[in-house]
């Protein structure tokens, strides 16, 4: 009878471990993967000296030998002891759930002994013997048997399993919805820096007549009309970004005294702009500054993103203070709805006299002249920029919605899409096809966001619908605000850098390896940088 029973045993135990051996085999690749990252890691932060001593030691012994292939090896006893491992991981929870803590406590001894020896497989670049690995496999195969003997029928392992992977993903999910949030919220914030330099220059601005004088003065320059020199346009509310664009601007330009820039911030930045771009010297290049307030055709009955600010439901959607964490944060960024942020879709009304523009957003570095942009032929297009469409993720068909007819009926769904922030306008070709007209159009139709859900690139792409000449991809270089892995050739080849993301460079989330390419152009002379930046 006993007999029997251990026969019958043995493929109940056998089905058993099959059952589980599914169910934790995608963990079981990922722990893999992490241990080989892990491993690589570690090896990285070896001591240049200790490297040096064990240098010819190590290139004989691991000269053909790849920890990464010995782990993933079927027939490696590396590979026999992860999956032993892994297994037994799952063991001791529910061996604690079983309040079986003698056996949960056996497991994780012998699965600490398991990773001390792969971790000494993968330092010292051998694969694991016979020797080493017997111990610990007949161990824990005893310890797996006596799990599997005990009390723990495949249901109840199972629905354990499942119950303990589904609270794992709930708690994952929130995490990442909470990461979200909070780096939406680092991104939108200024900076106690920013705000300190702004408050300073704020201060001079309203104590210096004068300085109001000479702003004045400048408004009547002929420089700010004149189609024979450069243009540039920056529509921003962040003095320090913005001073960065124009230094890089000037300190790469073959011939600054010809250029001029056009600043048009809000009301409450405006002093500090002024007081900024008044007191500097930018190699006697032209500035001028000027707040949104003074275009008196900027209304809600011209302008449809000034209803939808006025708009009360806009108002909750952006603004309000209770909202649904389902909803991707990113989408209710309240910059999606700043004046500042769709003026660039009026720039023709902003500057009737001007023929031909660049430009530039405030979280971009110049790092090459930008002047050649103004003899680009654009074909009798309105807008030469940079198409993103080398990925997939580019084209229309990500941007808008194209289950609804308005869209589908009009647009190429595979159609490229392009880049804002550095952007060559021939603003006499605008004016005759009247982009802002097409703008508005659309934005009006997407009153309900059943069209596109942020942003001013996906009006940006209906507008300017086969009105865009595409450019060389050196002119404009993308994601240096989220992208950890940009190419340093891409990087260095590129006339124009975009921190596009959240991750801003005068932010404390900047991404290291990119920030000092926007530092460098900071005035760290001034006594207000020095306090509240570099301070």
């Amino acid at each position: 009878m006993r007999r029997r029973a251990a026969e019958y045993r043995r493929p109940v135990r056998r089905r058993f471990s099959y059952w589980i051996w599914a169910l934790l085999g995608l963990f079981s690749i990922a722990g893999l993967v992490l241990f080989v990252l892990h491993h690589n890691q570690h090896e990285d932060r070896v001591d240049p000296p200790v490297l040096e001593r064990n240098a010819r030691t190590e290139q004989v012994v691991r000269e053909g030998f790849n920890f990464t292939e010995e782990i993933l090896s079927a027939a490696s006893f590396s590979r026999q002891l992860a999956e032993q491992m892994t297994l037994a991981k799952a063991y001791v929870i529910i061996a604690k759930e079983h309040n079986n803590l003698h056996l949960a406590w056996e497991l994780s001894k012998k699965i600490r002994s398991c990773q001390l020896l792969l971790s000494k497989a993968a330092m010292r670049g051998e694969p694991i013997t016979l020797d080493e690995a017997e111990p610990i496999i007949s161990s824990l195969s005893s310890l797996i048997f006596k799990a599997q003997d005990a009390h723990y029928d495949i249901a109840t392992t199972i629905m354990t399993m499942r119950s303990h992977i589904q609270a794992l993903e709930e708690r994952a999910n929130a995490a990442t919805v909470q990461s979200t949030v909070f780096g939406q919220l680092v991104a939108e914030g200024l900076p106690k820096s920013l705000h300190c330099l702004k408050v300073k220059l704020t201060v001079d601005w309203l104590r210096s007549r004068p300085l109001q004088d000479v702003a004045e003065e400048r408004r009547n320059s002929p420089r700010l009309v004149d189609n024979n020199l450069y243009h540039f346009c920056i529509f921003s509310d962040n003095v320090l970004a913005t001073s960065v664009v124009v230094n890089s601007t000037i300190i790469n330009a073959d011939h600054p005294k010809q250029i001029v820039f056009h600043i048009v911030t809000n009301g409450v930045t405006y002093g500090s702009m002024q007081a900024w771009f008044l007191n500097n010297d930018f190699k006697g290049s032209t500035t001028d500054v000027q707040h949104i307030e003074e275009f008196p055709w900027l209304n809600a009955s011209y302008a449809p993103i000034v209803k939808q600010l006025l708009d009360t439901d806009s108002r909750a959607y952006y603004f309000g203070e209770y909202q649904d964490l389902r909803i991707d944060p990113k989408l209710r960024n309240p910059k999606y709805l700043s004046l500042l942020n769709h003026l660039r879709f009026y720039i023709p009304e902003i500057y009737p006299q001007l023929e031909k523009i660049v430009f530039l957003d405030d979280d971009v570095v110049v790092q090459k002249d930008l002047t050649p942009l103004f003899s680009l032929d654009l074909h009798g297009n309105v807008n030469g920029a940079v198409e993103t469409c080398l990925e997939a993720y580019h084209r229309y068909y990500k941007y808008l919605n194209f289950s609804n007819a308005i869209i589908s009926s009009k647009f190429d769904p595979q159609a490229c899409g392009w880049a804002f922030g550095m952007n060559v306008f021939d603003l006499v070709a605008w004016r005759k096809a009247d982009v802002t007209a097409r703008y508005r159009h659309w934005l009006e139709q997407n009153a309900d966001r059943t069209l596109w859900k942020l942003g001013t690139l996906p009006p940006a792409l209906l507008a300017f619908y086969g009105l865009t000449e595409p450019l060389d991809r050196r002119w404009h270089v993308l994601g240096l605000g989220f992208d950890l892995n940009i190419d340093n050739r891409l990087i260095e080849s590129a006339a124009v850098i975009h921190f596009n993301g959240n991750m801003k460079p005068w932010l404390k989330l900047a991404i290291t390896r990119y920030k000092p390419l926007w530092e460098r152009y900071i005035n760290r002379s001034h006594p207000y940088v020095q306090d509240c930046i570099t301070g």
